[in-house]
């Protein structure tokens, strides 16, 4: 297989802001493969959290094209090889959807017949953004005619967390996430909690660092399910997972892919966790690779193209909240444009 990658960049509509940092655009990887006449795209969105970069995902397909052999079929063999070298998961996560849409435009059918998954998942999730109270109210309103579900961003380190949801429950009686990216302490945990279930808050995304010794405590004491992000990447963080919390954040750049992602989610089901299904600030070609993966998940979170001022990678179709894959060969988006 012939491979090409570069790095790109989307631009979100508004600053986009969490508990750790602001941004107003993201760099991401894509990539090329190309068979018998036929490419495949796919897309990773490195960040760096995970000690990865645009740049140092370019370097590792570059590096590494030639793990991919000749035969685009050929994904636990390749994924084999690829595993071998640690790190960089977003650029394991394009090469990966790469290949599958490689493989159904090879074909002819839709990347979610390829998997023998429905086409529909669940409702996505409209991220609202970390603001003042009155500032997230008014976005949450102005989201609310086009969303089933909210993700409100909290973590602002003010003590003003509870108020936030207050303030977002007192404009729209949509189901409510909360996602604190790490940044409550256990204390902070314990306190807030009781308040946002009084609110109607479905679940806790990440209240506390990846890795705090408090997880356990907190998962028994939560008076709502805590799912885990940071905390869990590839399948073989699943069990530890299921000992902190009730659920796991499942990201295809987190976990290097499609396949990955779906080993998760069985995993997860049989230890008895919740499985949600989120993404990063990405285009449209990550986000239609995600919606392939949602019918397996409970919740989903694959709003990173519908953030962004225009989606490079048009192809994914929003229909009364969910994120509706093609029905094209493959992953079904092409760059606008072309």
């Amino acid at each position: 297989m012939e491979v090409e990658a570069w790095v790109a960049s989307v631009t979100l509509a508004e600053t986009f802001v969490i508990a750790r940092e602001a941004a107003d655009s993201a760099d991401v990887v894509q990539v090329a493969l190309r068979h018998d006449g036929v490419t495949g795209h796919g897309e990773g969105a490195p960040i760096e959290r995970y000690r990865e970069s645009a740049e140092s995902a370019l370097t590792f397909v570059e590096e590494h094209a030639g793990l991919l052999g000749d035969d685009p079929f050929a994904l636990e063999e390749i994924g084999a090889r690829l595993s071998e070298v640690p790190g960089e998961q977003a650029a394991k996560a394009a090469l990966d959807a790469a290949l599958h849409d490689l493989q159904g435009k090879l074909l002819g059918v839709p990347v979610y017949r390829l998997l023998g998954l429905p086409r529909v998942g669940p409702p996505t999730s409209w991220t609202v953004w970390l603001g003042d109270p009155d500032d997230m109210a008014r976005r949450a309103e102005q989201a609310a005619s086009r969303f089933r579900r909210l993700k409100l961003k909290l973590g602002g380190g003010d003590g003003l967390d509870v108020e936030r949801v207050r303030a977002v429950r007192g404009v729209t009686h949509l189901s409510l996430q909360v996602d604190v990216n790490e940044w409550w302490s256990l204390e902070e945990a314990l306190d807030a909690l009781p308040q946002l279930a009084e609110l109607g808050v479905e679940y806790c995304e990440q209240p506390l660092p990846a890795g705090d010794e408090g997880g356990r405590v907190l998962k028994e004491r939560s008076p709502i399910p805590i799912y885990v992000d940071e905390d869990c990447h590839v399948l073989a963080d699943v069990a530890a997972c299921a000992e902190i919390a009730h659920g796991i954040t499942i990201k295809l750049s987190k976990s290097g892919g499609i396949r990955e992602a779906i080993r998760m989610a069985h995993a997860g089901r049989a230890l008895g966790l919740g499985v949600m299904l989120g993404c990063m600030v990405e285009s449209g070609l990550s986000v239609a690779a995600g919606c392939c993966v949602a019918p397996l998940c409970d919740h989903v979170d694959l709003d990173g193209n519908l953030l962004l001022r225009d989606d490079p990678w048009p192809g994914v179709v929003f229909v009364d909240g969910v994120q509706v894959p093609s029905e094209e060969p493959g992953l079904g988006v092409s760059a606008a444009g072309t």
